[in-house]
Parts: structure tokens; sequence; C-alpha cells
């Protein structure tokens, strides 16, 4: 299979949200779709367009539909594009309503689910999982491949949706991310997943300079759910053909935006709070208060570590037996201890634990004065 429509797909992603962002950006000023500070969100800056998402996704489907003709003589790819578009774009307009007009937590999942269908319909499935010893494998049935598959795919749609929350940190995470898993889907000899990793993170790169701490364009929810569901597709497709324990590897690779949701479930859990409750512990909050409201310092960061977790799961693909299970339990507990020197699991008397109060650092730091605005995964509410 020749290779060169690669950069082609690549460099027409970047260059059509490159240039499609400084529009997008007047588009939501003049609808009003821009980013309205209160006291629980990160973000002092108002009138901040939102709808950044939409130059992202047409960048996407430009770049995916230039591969899709540039491949047309390879068969097999195109049910699971064409799914990623029609679920992308179900996604892509929930979010960007909510941007504009602010919709419910019901009304978003409910529309997530509809487009986690559309992707298991085309055959993006958790279908069975592989002992790491006897590689024994066990296959799901039909109604556990659908609970287990939607669920993984909503639940990454918003766990990309709640680091959203400082200038850059979406964006430059997820491109990492994207393109962790088109080389473990390349590894895996799935083709759609390297179509998609390839585009994907050529808007992510194209969108990343106006983004990039001070932003002057926020993603949204519009592409925070977009780039959510994308990733989680992603993920499914170097899965399929994994024979490790095949759902460690995609974790891996998302594994800070996944730790970030597990913490908010099990800080709300230690608080017998609601899981509706607004929340300002998350990761991004935390890289704020250790680099005294720095944004551009906490997205570094968190860039670093995103890239070792990606790392680990290029590696995990190469290892079987109890290597892969004495690999794994080190990574956790070193994972672990990092979070807990960072203090994630001491919460306080009050609850907050040591990050206080993000807005607090960050209106102290005149470089970096703004960032993301406090999108809300369903069932939380904005809670940054």
């Amino acid at each position: 299979m020749p290779f060169w429509w690669m950069p082609i797909a690549f460099l027409g992603a970047l260059g059509v949200a490159a240039v499609a962002t400084p529009i997008v950006g007047r588009l939501a000023v003049a609808i009003g779709a821009v980013d309205r500070p209160n006291d629980r969100k990160v973000s002092r800056r108002s009138n901040m367009p939102l709808w950044g998402g939409l130059a992202i996704a047409l960048g996407f489907f430009v770049g995916l539909g230039g591969a899709m003709l540039l491949l047309a003589t390879d068969l097999g790819i195109e049910s699971h594009l064409e799914a990623t578009l029609v679920g992308g774009t179900l996604v892509l307009a929930i979010g960007a309503i909510d941007d504009r007009w602010g919709l419910g937590a019901g009304t978003k999942l409910v529309v997530q689910i509809v487009a986690a269908g559309v992707a298991i319909g085309a055959g993006f499935e958790i279908n069975h999982i592989t002992d790491p010893v006897t590689l024994t494998t066990w296959h799901f049935p039909t109604w556990l491949i659908w609970l287990v598959t939607g669920a993984w795919i909503v639940v990454v749609t918003n766990a990309i949706n709640l680091i959203d929350g400082i200038d850059g940190l979406c964006t430059g995470v997820s491109a990492i991310i994207a393109c962790t898993l088109g080389v473990i889907a390349w590894h895996a000899g799935q083709l759609p997943g390297v179509v998609m990793s390839v585009v994907l993170v050529g808007a992510l790169l194209g969108f990343l300079p106006w983004n990039f701490p001070p932003a002057r364009i926020f993603v949204g929810d519009t592409g925070a759910y977009f780039i959510g569901y994308t990733l989680a597709l992603l993920a499914l497709e170097g899965y399929q053909r994994v024979t490790l324990i095949t759902f460690i590897v995609p974790l891996l690779a998302l594994a800070v935006p996944l730790l970030d949701v597990a913490l908010s479930v099990i800080r709300r859990i230690r608080r017998k709070e609601s899981f509706m409750r607004p929340d300002d512990n998350h990761i991004h909050h935390r890289m704020l208060s250790e680099y005294q409201g720095s944004h551009r310092q906490a997205a570094l960061s968190l860039y670093f570590l995103t890239a070792c977790f990606c790392i680990i799961a290029v590696s995990f693909t190469r290892l079987q037996g109890y290597a892969a299970i004495i690999f794994m339990a080190v990574v956790v507990v070193l994972t672990l201890r990092i979070l807990w020197n960072l203090g994630f699991f001491d919460l306080g008397e009050d609850g907050r634990g040591r990050a206080g109060t993000p807005q607090a650092a960050t209106e102290a730091d005149g470089s970096a004065p703004g960032a993301a605005p406090g999108h809300a995964a369903p069932g939380e509410g904005e809670s940054r």
C-alpha cells in the first residue's frame, strides 16, 4: 500500500483548520457563542470565542475526505470512516448548540449515546478480552458488546471535555494521544485508525497556534465532544487486533483524561456529593496551582505526562505473559505515587484539597490571563 497519501491528508487537514480558525472565531463572536466567565470557571476573559471545534472538525473532515479519495482502491474502510463522519457531526452539532444556547446534561447524553450507536452499528466494538498469560480470549455476547462499547465512547468523549480547562490543554493532549493511537493502529494493521489519526493530528496542530497560551479562541464543548468522540473510535481501531490485554493499551494512551474522570468520581463519593456538583480539583486545576497560575507551564507539564503514558502504551503492545502483568503493576504503583505527591488524594477538611482556588492563582499571573471555559460533561455541570 502506498503511503504518499499521508503527508497530503495531514497537510490538508492542518491547512484547512489553520485558515478556518480565525473565520470561525469571528463567526462565534457575531452569533454570541462566546465564553462567559463565572466564579466556577478558570477563565477570566469575557467574549472569548468558542466554536473552535468547528475549525478542527472542518480540517478533519476535509482531510478524511481527501484520504478516502486517495485510497479509493482500498476496500474495507468506508463504513468506519463514514460512521466517524456521521457520529462526529452529531456530537459536534450538540456541542455547538450547547456553546451558544446551553443544553441540559440529559439532552447531551442522549445524543452521545445515539452517536455511539452509529459507531457500534458500523463495526466499532469491544468484543473480547484476552488473558495476558495463557492468551485465552473470551468473546462478549452482543448485548455486552453494545453496553461496554457504548460506555467507552461516552466516557472518553466526556473525559476529553473535562480536561478542557486551560489554554491549549485539550488540543495538545489530544494531538499526542491521537498520534499514539495511530501508531498502535498501524501496528495492529488497522488502516481506518491510521487514516483517522493522521488527519486528526493535522487538524489539531492547525488549530493549536490559535489555542496555545494565551489562547485567542477556545475549542468549546463543540470541539471537546468532537475530539473525545473521535479519539474513542480511534482507540477502538487499535484495540481490535492487539492480542495482549486488549483493553489496557488504549486505557494507557488515554490515561490523563481517564484518570481525571476517575478521580472526579472518587472525590464525589468520598464527600458524598452529587455527581452533578461543580468541582475545581481537576488535574489542570492542580497543575495551575503548582505553577502559580501559569497556563503555559501547566499545559506543557500535562503534555509531558501524557507523552509518558503514551510511550508506555506503545511499549505495552510488545509485552506478553507475566512481563506484561509486572510492567502494568509498576505503572500503576508509580502513577498512584505521582498522584499522591501532587495531592490528588488529599481532600483536606474543606474537601478541596491543596489545589486551593485556581482562579486566584490565574488572576495573579499576568502572562497568561485566560483559560478555556468550564465545559461540562453530562451529569457533572460546569465544573471549572
